[in-house]
């Protein structure tokens, strides 16, 4: 086993030198392959030139960086001098970014580009501890002036010149400390997106990273040559864990940007076998497929609905055949088998016309060999789960927190039971705990707890915060509710702290609602309220494109997006869609109905309402529109 990711990455580098490990845009927006044995020496460079401007091992980097291919350098160049980087998005706030980086003790800080530079020169300035700025941008040539006499400027270029000059004198300057590196290394401190309130330093272990490349290979089929289209930001612990993964399997990583036009236009020139996203891009791919169709004519829209619909059944009888089904209860494999296998073939012939006449279309949109999807950071709604799995491409629902490095679970690739995140993840123990702390058997739902080599040391500096979810021999409380199938398989049903509770007493989890009325093309957003009321409510998010093509078609699109949303054929519209699927037909019981909502004309925004991995952040939005819940509760 290797000990750190720095090895890994080292070998993987000494032993297929050849292998592309990246490609990137270059300024014509052309694809550029960089191999692993040249990505490897700028690695050693840049952690030569981290050496030689004074960072020293236990040093904490604050890295401020979206998704691109010197973040990974920077990374394992970090983390092989035995410094710990602190990773963020530049999405964040200042305010934000201020609080980690001093919190965290950052003395060296690193910045994406010079926008981010000159959007955070005055708060760096603030930072007592800083020492060193680097500017990440290769194409970065002159330094602009330091935020204060204190703080020491670099760019990218300079560090690999002068990593360069080191390592010419002396060769096994960043070699030597490559090579102590252990597995029980606090490799980085992440900061928790605060869904819940203030950012919280998890601090993960070299071991962690290192069990889940070695853990996820064995459920997923990566081959050495594949390539993983790369859109979330790097700095999340999903992505950044995929991006291990991938180096660790001798593939690719192909750098692109969650934005449906660039990354299907990436598709295209890349032709990717597999990628890492979270719900909503696949929710927003769907979403694209269903508005092209119905823009087209009426006998395309029957025909693509007719063959969804068929693709969907067949997928359904051949989850039946294969024992593709959770068994959270009395289920018989051979029942299923006998129930399932004649519509099985009978939709057979069906469902290879759907893929010559209307699938086919969906996977050249996707290159052509994609082998699967990997959807974490977030429960994937089944609705879309359902779609892909109608279109014959394999979605893997994944599932971890950043306490946890993060997976904790992922659906078998060999073996995808639907509905779930799949099995036990391999060196991990899990249990499934009543409120009393009771040990619950399969089938029961209660609290996630996880316990093994990817759970982190704790919260930085937060003692009193870690003590409240990781005990004293090593069991994180994940906050996450859950059950076991008999046959092992994990399902996430929702948050624990997120449990409404009604004025009658009658516990409602909300995440299930939200994702079912999300199902709605013309629904962004929702979050259910009602916590001490006689009923629930919901604020709504309306997809504006869609609420305004359907405005159009009633001749009222006259108005202003605001009167619009509370005119009465848009107020009906959102009933409707509402209750078509949260209803007791669909298995909800009678409280969890939906009794009011208000529409809101501004979207939810990634860090506002929105954390990276685009999850609601409940008190924020609570805070934000108090007046608007409390008038659902006044009318």
């Amino acid at each position: 086993m290797d000990q750190t990711l720095t090895k890994l990455f080292r070998r993987v580098s000494r032993e297929n030198p050849d292998i592309n490990a990246q490609l990137s845009k270059d300024e014509t927006g052309t694809f550029q392959p960089v191999r692993f044995d040249e990505l490897y020496r700028e690695v050693s460079r840049f952690g030569a030139g981290l050496l030689k401007i004074g960072v020293q091992r236990d040093d904490h980097v604050g890295l401020v960086s979206d998704n691109r291919r010197e973040w990974l350098v920077a990374d394992f160049a970090v983390m092989g001098i035995g410094a710990i980087d602190v990773p963020r998005g530049c999405d964040a706030s200042v305010d934000e970014l201020e609080y980690i980086l001093s919190f965290a003790d950052c003395s060296t800080i690193i910045v994406e580009n010079m926008k981010q530079y000159e959007r955070l020169k005055e708060m760096i300035a603030g930072i007592k501890q800083a020492e060193r700025l680097i500017i990440l941008d290769a194409s970065v040539e002159t330094m602009p002036d330091p935020p204060n006499n204190s703080v020491s400027m670099y760019g990218y270029q300079e560090l690999i010149r002068r990593g360069k000059e080191a390592i010419e004198s002396d060769p096994e300057i960043f070699e030597r400390e490559v090579e102590k590196g252990e597995l029980k290394d606090v490799a980085t401190i992440i900061f928790t997106s605060g869904t819940t309130g203030e950012p919280k330093g998890a601090m993960l272990k070299q071991e962690g990273f290192i069990n889940q490349t070695l853990g996820v290979p064995q459920l997923l089929t990566v081959k050495p040559g594949d390539i993983w289209l790369s859109v979330l930001p790097v700095w999340h612990s999903f992505e950044r864990m995929m991006q291990y993964v991938a180096i660790s399997g001798i593939s690719t990583l192909s750098y692109s940007k969650p934005i449906g036009k660039i990354m299907l236009e990436d598709f295209a020139k890349v032709r990717p076998t597999w990628m890492a996203s979270v719900p909503r891009i696949w929710e927003a791919l769907m979403s694209g497929i269903y508005r092209k169709v119905n823009s087209g004519s009426p006998v395309k829209r029957s025909l693509f609905h007719f063959f969804v619909n068929v693709g969907a059944a067949h997928a359904h009888f051949k989850n039946m055949v294969y024992g593709l089904l959770p068994r959270f209860g009395p289920r018989s494999r051979a029942f299923d088998f006998a129930l399932g296998i004649v519509p099985y073939f009978v939709l057979y012939p069906f469902r290879m016309l759907g893929n010559l006449l209307v699938f086919k279309t969906i996977h050249e949109k996707l290159g052509g060999r994609f082998v699967a999807g990997i959807s974490g950071g977030g429960a994937l709604p089944e609705a879309v789960d359902r779609f892909f799995s109608a279109a014959g491409v394999l979605l893997l629902e994944g599932y971890g927190l950043t306490e946890a490095s993060p997976v904790l679970g992922v659906r078998d690739a060999h073996h995808p039971v639907t509905g779930t995140v799949g099995p036990k993840f391999p060196n991990m123990e899990y249990e499934i705990r009543d409120e009393e702390g009771n040990i619950l058997p399969p089938g029961k739902k209660g609290i996630v707890f996880a316990r093994g080599p990817q759970v982190m040391v704790g919260y930085y500096k937060k003692p009193e915060e870690t003590a409240q979810v990781l005990s004293e021999d090593g069991w994180l409380n994940t906050g996450d509710l859950g059950m076991f199938s008999r046959d092992g398989d994990l399902k996430i049903v929702g948050r624990a702290k997120d449990t409404i509770v009604l004025l009658g007493g009658e516990n409602v989890e909300p995440a299930p609602i939200e994702e079912k009325i999300t199902e709605s093309m013309y629904i962004d957003f929702a979050m259910v309220v009602g916590q001490d009321k006689k009923y629930l409510a919901a604020l709504i998010v309306p997809n504006r494109e869609m609420v305004e093509e359907y405005a159009g078609e009633q001749n009222i699109d006259e108005l202003s997006y605001e009167d619009l949303l509370e005119h009465p054929i848009v107020q009906e519209l959102i009933h409707s869609e509402i209750s078509e699927r949260v209803n007791v037909k669909n298995g909800f019981k009678s409280f969890e109905l939906i009794s009011r909502f208000q529409l809101l004309a501004e979207p939810f925004e990634l860090g506002a309402e929105l954390s990276a991995k685009q999850e609601i952040k409940r008190y924020k939005i609570v805070e934000k529109y108090a007046k608007e819940i409390k008038s659902l509760y006044s009318r």
